[in-house]
């Protein structure tokens, strides 16, 4: 199964994210967005095949949105492009695709929506929640 995720590894939800794809057996294409972003293309492809609006998966925190007076309104899906490719920080993360589908995995547990089978093992996240109990199966 070819499944690739758009991750940060000092984002504790993105490592999460991980985790979970490799506690399902599955070793993920990882492409590290801040060294390698998407161009305007696949980021306006990833938006549209996720069901989200631009403005979605824009980021705040941690990011230059608010100097670049992103929370305009009247910003065009274009302008937002624009800034989301000048400051890849600003793509919100982690976003995963897989053959049934692509999510931005915000929370983490959202990445088991678009995988074909359960997890192989128990899996809790970083900070010790139980995402998945001893039988492989989604806790919730």
């Amino acid at each position: 199964m070819s499944v690739t995720i758009y991750h940060n590894p000092d984002c504790g939800t993105s490592r999460n994210t991980l985790a979970m794809l490799r506690n399902a057996g599955i070793e993920p294409e990882v492409i590290e967005y801040l060294k390698n972003p998407p161009d305007r293309d696949t980021l306006k492809s990833l938006i549209e095949r996720a069901g989200l609006t631009v403005r979605a998966v824009l980021r705040e925190k941690g990011t230059p949105y608010d100097e670049l007076g992103l929370a305009n309104a009247s910003l065009t899906d274009t302008q937002l492009l624009d800034a989301m490719l000048a400051h890849p920080i600003l793509i919100n993360r982690p976003i995963v695709v897989t053959p049934l589908g692509v999510r931005l995995c915000r929370p983490s547990e959202l990445v088991l929506d678009i995988l074909p089978a359960g997890q192989q093992r128990a899996f809790a996240k970083e900070d010790g929640e139980q995402v998945v109990d001893s039988t492989g199966r989604r806790i919730r």
